[in-house]
């Protein structure tokens, strides 16, 4: 793992960035740091996926860490909790995201766009035109779109910090619901 003085001017940059938002540079970047354009891919990547849009941040965190859940990476789970703790998902949300959404304190729309990440984690055949149906009556095709590349990204993230053996990043000294 590369610290901020070890890294080009263009990740120092991300790592101010990451700080900012985060109150901590996770150690994924600070692994994929050592291929610079990868960590710059990876961070435009992410923003772009995680950040409000269609369907905001804290739920596109929440469907991250559910397929971390299904995944079984602990390093993925823990990041993508603070993650939605911080873009202002609720401990009962983030509690029930890995254990039971399906009694957990969430709308239908929001069941649906979880029962379509453990679907697509299966398999994308999962998501077969009866599902994807019930998917249209809830969400647009923005929405969608950024539903479903949320939960396939996460089926490569996690499993790259795990095989990487990418140990958990600390947290951060100040959790605020506000720092993002």
């Amino acid at each position: 793992m590369l610290e901020r003085d070890q890294v080009a001017p263009e990740l120092a940059v991300l790592y101010d960035a990451l700080l900012k938002q985060r109150g901590v540079v996770p150690n994924m970047f600070k692994t994929v740091a050592n291929t610079p354009n990868l960590a710059l891919s990876f961070a435009a990547l992410l923003k772009a996926l995680l950040s409000d849009g269609a369907l905001p941040g804290w739920y596109k965190e929440l469907i991250a860490a559910r397929v971390s859940v299904l995944l079984g990476s602990v390093y993925a789970v823990a990041a993508h909790s603070l993650s939605a703790k911080q873009k202002g998902a609720s401990d009962q949300q983030i509690a029930a995201t890995k254990v039971d959404f399906e009694r957990g304190p969430f709308t239908e729309a929001e069941k649906m766009g979880l029962r379509c990440a453990d679907r697509l984690h299966r398999s994308a055949g999962d998501v077969d035109d009866d599902f994807y149906g019930k998917l249209k009556n809830v969400y647009n095709d923005q929405q969608i779109i950024e539903l479903i590349a949320t939960a396939a990204a996460f089926e490569f993230f996690p499993r790259f910090v795990d095989a990487l053996r990418i140990s958990l990043t600390p947290l951060p000294e100040k959790i605020s619901a506000g720092q993002v």
